[in-house]
This record gives C-alpha cells, sequence and structure tokens, in this order.
C-alpha cells in the first residue's frame, strides 16, 4: 500500500536465470518502475553451469557467487523492489549431463513438480501481484530451465487463489499472466544473415547447441506491445553488469544507435484473461487492471 493507503501496481518475473531479467526484460523493468510499479523478480536458479574466464571471477570463488554478484548489481540499477532466489542449480541445455543433476531445476521439477510450483506459489501470495510475466512454453530458446519455471509459474498462478491449496500465505488471486516474445522480424533477420554467412540457425552459441530456427518456430502470438524506446540506457546498464555472460543479451546484429527505432517495443503474449483474438488489443500490461486487493480467504 501507498502511504495514502491506496494499493499500487505491482509486477512478479518469474525467470530462471541471473541475467535473463536484464537480457530479457531490462526495458520492460525500468519503464514500469520510473512509473511506480513495484517490480519483483523470482530468479530459480544459480546460474552456476558453465565457465567463466579468469578475469570475470571479480575475486570470488565460485560461478554461483560470480553470477549471483552480477545479479545483485542489475537488481540495484533496474530498481527491484525484491529478488526471490530459489537457488536451484542450473541445468544446461537440454540434453547435457548436467540436466541429469537431481539438484538441476529441469531435474528437480521433472521429479517432484509440486515442490517448485509450491515454492512459486508462496512468492506470488507474497508480493500479491497484479500481473505476472514467465517464458514462453519453448522458453525462449529451449533451455530446459526456462521451461521448468514456465511450467511451474503457470500452474502457480492458477493454485494461487484456491483456498484449499494451504501455504503459510492467504491465497491470492493476480490478474493477468503473460509469457515473454520475442521479436519475430529480428529472428528472421538474423536466420537470414546466418545463411548469407553460411552458418547453420540450428547450431548456433559457444557449444553450437541454440537453435534459432525452433526459436522462430515456437514464436507465440503477441497481444499486448509495450513501448519500451527510451528505456534502452537503462537495459543497456542492467545487461552490462552480466559481464560473465558477455554483458549484453541480443541486438547484436545492428548498431545501438538503430535498435530503439529498430525494435522501440517489447511484446507478450497473453494467457489469462485469455483474448478472443490472436491480435495486439493492449499496449500496458496493466490496462483495465483493478488495484482493489483481490483476497480469497481461507475457508
Amino acid at each position: 500500500m501507498t502511504s495514502n493507503g491506496q494499493a499500487r501496481r505491482r509486477l512478479l518475473i518469474s525467470y530462471a536465470h541471473p541475467d535473463d531479467e536484464s537480457f530479457g526484460l531490462g526495458g520492460l523493468i525500468a519503464k514500469y518502475v520510473e512509473e511506480g510499479v513495484e517490480v519483483f523478480l523470482i530468479c530459480a536458479t544459480n546460474g552456476d553451469v558453465g565457465t567463466i574466464k579468469p578475469e570475470h571471477m571479480r575475486g570470488l570463488a565460485t560461478i554461483p557467487e560470480v553470477r549471483l554478484a552480477e545479479l545483485a548489481e542489475a537488481a540495484a540499477i533496474l530498481k527491484f523492489k525484491k529478488v526471490y532466489l530459489l537457488r536451484y542449480k542450473d541445468s544446461g541445455m537440454m540434453g547435457s549431463p548436467t540436466s541429469q543433476d537431481p539438484e538441476s531445476l529441469w531435474a528437480r521439477y521433472h521429479s517432484d513438480p509440486e515442490e517448485v510450483i509450491r515454492r512459486v506459489t508462496e512468492v506470488i501470495r507474497e508480493v500479491r501481484p497484479q500481473v505476472v510475466i514467465t517464458f514462453n512454453k519453448y522458453g525462449g530458446y529451449g533451455h530446459p530451465d526456462h521451461i521448468a519455471i514456465q511450467r511451474a509459474t503457470t500452474e502457480a498462478f492458477k493454485r494461487a487463489a484456491d483456498p484449499t491449496y494451504h501455504t503459510d500465505q492467504r491465497p491470492y488471486q493476480p490478474q493477468k499472466l503473460y509469457y515473454s516474445n520475442i521479436p519475430k522480424l529480428m529472428i528472421q533477420i538474423g536466420i537470414w544473415m546466418m545463411r548469407l554467412r553460411g552458418q547453420d540457425p540450428r547450431r548456433v552459441g559457444v557449444n553450437r547447441d541454440i537453435d534459432i530456427q525452433a526459436i522462430l518456430d515456437n514464436i507465440e502470438p503477441s497481444h499486448t506491445r509495450v513501448n519500451i524506446r527510451q528505456y534502452y540506457p537503462q537495459w543497456d546498464a542492467a545487461s552490462a553488469v552480466h559481464i560473465s555472460q558477455g554483458g549484453g543479451g541480443g541486438f547484436r546484429l545492428f548498431p545501438k544507435s538503430w535498435r530503439k527505432w529498430i525494435s522501440p517495443h517489447q511484446s507478450f503474449t497473453r494467457i489469462y484473461p485469455k483474448p478472443t483474438r490472436d491480435q495486439i488489443d493492449e499496449h500496458d500490461m496493466f490496462h483495465q487492471v483493478s488495484l482493489d486487493e483481490l483476497i480469497e480467504e481461507t475457508v
């Protein structure tokens, strides 16, 4: 609640790794924070899979320490109200040995989905957001951790208001659920440029385990398009602190000065309430959101 007793707008982002928040949604987060929205983040893993160059270890002992230190810096730049760390191990890409680690998010979700769902439900009930964002069904680029947290969040969104589903927090019904989307045109241009250079768009990345064509094939319809043109400076600043992961996400096909003209929006698939047609029908995630507290009393 605000000091004058009015309910605040609250947004919860449920993502998998330290850096997902900045690379994927930096512009949107900066916009809504500036407009007075309280923005919260679930980061489900420690981002511990992979290697980091020695010069990026920051004098810290482990990869998780580095990744979470970078997240803390990005969170300060983006001004999250609170970050919830679930601290599962990073799974790595689909089919990798690390995705079979029983402590990884992917393996844990498959062995005990109820545990992950309950933890996300508890955060939803504590934060009481009107709006929730998670990945699309393909997990953006097919990462198993993205898919696991997407499934857990979608189910938690349903369970949060159920008075028969008991947690330490009271039941609560968020009003909107969105899946993040990827600019289709950017992916199409990227595939075209890769083919011109003789690259295989189905085998991209350091380990050649990212399939750009599959990303395009799994893009879901957009219903919400939010203008973030003026928030690229904050987006870039938050992305830059994740230096161990390259210090930036996306948009590397074009000069930075072009981006706010080529891609001035971030788009989303609205899952709830379900649209009547697959078309852009809103430009604000809080469109038609009520600021009255929606509380289901426990029976």
